[in-house]
């Protein structure tokens, strides 16, 4: 069953450090058979007064591939380089067959 994480960047601290971190970011996604299906378009808060700066959501084969991404050496080496570069909630969900 389909798995996807959803990334919320609250609040942007710095654009250096978040810059960085995109490719290795990306590239633990890749490894891990992921792919972004949503990266930081225009968003419309539709209700509940949902604000966010920046939204991603990846979507992967299972839930357990995304857990895989996510505790992953690589993701915690991109994680370690985004370090204080924002607030930010990842989630992930199982989707439905």
């Amino acid at each position: 069953m389909p798995a996807y994480v959803i990334v919320d960047l609250q609040e942007l601290i710095d654009t250096d450090k978040l810059s960085a971190y995109r490719p290795h970011g990306a590239a633990a996604v890749e490894k891990y058979g992921g792919r972004y299906i949503a990266r930081g378009g225009e968003t419309a808060s539709l209700e509940g007064g949902w604000t966010s700066q920046r939204i991603a959501i990846l979507a992967f084969d299972s839930l357990a591939q995304a857990r895989a991404w996510y505790e992953s050496p690589e993701y915690a080496a991109a994680r370690k380089i985004r370090e204080g570069a924002s607030r930010t909630r990842i989630l992930a969900v199982e989707g439905v067959a």
